[in-house]
């Protein structure tokens, strides 16, 4: 392959994006990190003397086997398979881009279709060879092994089929050079497979490879999902609550899951094998909700044509929920309150009582004791069922419950919808981090079922899959920094939202020039070097505009 030339760098140079203000360096969908080459031949150094050469191999080669399959996934969308080589050719590049070494390639026999691979090429300027040149001095076995990971890796996750490279040579061992040679994991013999613990068996496949045959993941139960402090202290007064009949108000906005902690608590308590009856409170008309609660006999109302028995008839034995119990009307919690005091109730249109044994948990997003206030709820009500409050804290205050409560989520919907998803990217999941969440754990469903329903089979969910454009209004302030790099639809939004802010506000374009500036000047502490910069000036342009636009200027 001695007259192939790389295609060009521009496409994979501008998914390299610096957000210095939002603390993260991406390529693509992956964040990144700037090492210093002198820091990871440290942290190799340490990882060889306190673990041994064999231990150390296997963790190094197994972390660049990683990086390699995330390079992958780039590949897969960045350059059409219609040019394979240049598609395959992203690997080395990027290998390259990211300062590990400089690839040439030798020799290269690539068939997507038929799943073949045969490849050798050349390394320059390895920095692990030469972090081990350093700390050990010339070897006779070859050290390039995060290298030699990321090269399998890459490869394997490219053609969708377990492959294996060698390094034949290394400058580690005093050559001018390294040497690595690849093939089909199959096609080596069991002395090279031995030694290849950090190829699995199962890969995500290339579009148009064969299909790895994995089946979608069975749904998740329906135990609550959580590891942060604030979700840890809701989740162990639920469970102390749990083995007692007291009845507990759920507290908490809309989406939290209110529903799923009361299920829980259902779950864990005697009354487990009774039933669980839920009620909307606020889905239910007015002039309905008492039949609903209590039940009616024949002829109790038009429409009445038998007797039915109501929710708390059906909860017997079990626990009735019920939900936004602030949009109850009055006339229905005085009921409610003598079947929580006396534990009986009347249908319409009975004289007769019939006794329940029902344990009650109630939930609202409503500020029980400021409707008292006004009037539209009931204070021995209120007083009966706030006897053991249970806040359950918003998603924004949980942050580091996204992961799991993501990757539940990714399982149940690949289930429902059949889908093969393998999770998110980096990207993705740092726009999950600083979305605030209006809607808390609904909404997250709701995100995450269209990132599996958009997302590439057997692909990864991204940043782009996953917000609507009103979801994505609603995450501006929250947004991922990433200054010059904006996409066309974010840049019209904004742009949109600018122009109202300014129209509103009755400010002339000479006063708003005025004010970017000033505001520039002073978030530079005066530094008027630094203002410029910002505003992608010269200091001297800055100074005529600042002059130009004081108070007494000459026009």
């Amino acid at each position: 392959m001695s007259n192939w030339k790389y295609p060009h760098t521009r496409d994979l140079r501008e998914l390299v994006r610096f957000a210095d203000d939002g603390g993260a360096i991406w390529l693509g969908e992956n964040r990144m990190l700037l090492f210093h080459a002198a820091s990871m031949g440290t942290l190799r150094r340490e990882l060889i003397r306190k673990q041994g050469v064999e231990e150390a191999r296997r963790m190094l080669t197994g972390i660049g086997y990683e990086a390699g399959l995330l390079d992958a996934e780039i590949a897969r969308h960045l350059r059409p398979t219609d040019n394979l080589f240049e598609a395959f050719f992203t690997g080395p590049q990027l290998h390259m881009l990211e300062g590990s070494v400089r690839v040439t390639p030798v020799a290269l026999d690539l068939d997507l279709r038929a799943g073949h691979f045969a490849g050798e090429f050349l390394w320059h300027n390895s920095w692990e060879a030469e972090a081990h040149l350093r700390d050990f001095g010339r070897v006779s076995e070859p050290a390039c092994w995060m290298q030699i990971g990321y090269a399998s890796g890459y490869t394997s996750g490219f053609l969708g089929r377990p492959v294996l490279f060698r390094e034949t040579e290394c400058a580690a061992c005093g050559g001018d050079h390294c040497r690595i040679v690849g093939k089909l994991l199959e096609e080596w013999d069991d002395e090279a497979a031995r030694h290849a613990p950090h190829v699995p068996t199962l890969l995500p496949a290339w579009p148009l490879a064969a299909s790895s045959g994995s089946e979608p993941a069975a749904p998740p139960g329906p135990a609550l999902i959580g590891t942060s402090e604030s979700f840890r202290r809701t989740y162990d007064l639920t469970l102390r609550a749990a083995g007692t009949s007291v009845t507990v108000l759920l507290l908490g906005e809309t989406g939290v899951g209110k529903e799923r902690f009361a299920r829980t608590l259902h779950a864990m308590s005697p009354r487990k094998d009774g039933p669980f009856i839920a009620v909307n409170c606020a889905a239910i008309p007015h002039e309905l909700i008492e039949s609903e609660l209590f039940g009616a006999e024949k002829g109790a109302y038009t429409g009445a044509h038998s007797a039915r028995a109501g929710k708390f008839e059906r909860a017997d034995g079990g626990t009735l929920f019920l939900d936004e119990i602030g949009e109850m009307p009055l006339a229905a919690q005085a009921k409610v309150l003598r079947a929580l005091q006396e534990g009986e109730i009347e249908r319409l249109g009975d004289e007769r009582t019939r006794k329940v044994n029902v344990r009650l948990v109630a939930a609202t997003h409503v500020e029980l004791a400021e409707a008292v206030l006004r009037g539209q709820f009931r204070a021995d009500l209120y007083y009966r069922i706030n006897v053991y409050p249970v806040r359950i804290p918003p998603l924004r205050e949980r942050i580091a419950d996204i992961p799991p409560l993501v990757d539940a989520l990714v399982a149940r919907f690949n289930a429902t919808h059949a889908r093969h998803v393998r999770g998110l990217t980096d990207r993705a999941m740092f726009a999950l981090r600083q979305h605030n969440w209006p809607g808390n754990i609904r909404e997250l469903e709701n995100v995450i079922e269209r990132g599996v329903i958009l997302a590439p089979q057997d692909g990864l969910i991204e940043a782009k899959h996953l917000f609507s454009s009103l979801e994505a209004i609603h995450a501006q302030e929250a947004a991922i920094s990433d200054k010059g790099r904006l996409e066309p639809a974010d840049r019209q939004v904004r742009a949109s939202h600018l122009f109202d802010a300014v129209i509103d506000a009755g400010l002339s374009l000479d006063e708003l020039e005025t004010l970017l500036l000033e505001e520039a000047v002073a978030r530079a502490d005066g530094n008027l070097s630094s203002a410029a910069r910002t505003l992608g000036l010269t200091r001297p342009q800055l100074s005529y505009r600042l002059k130009k636009g004081a108070p007494g200027s000459a026009p």
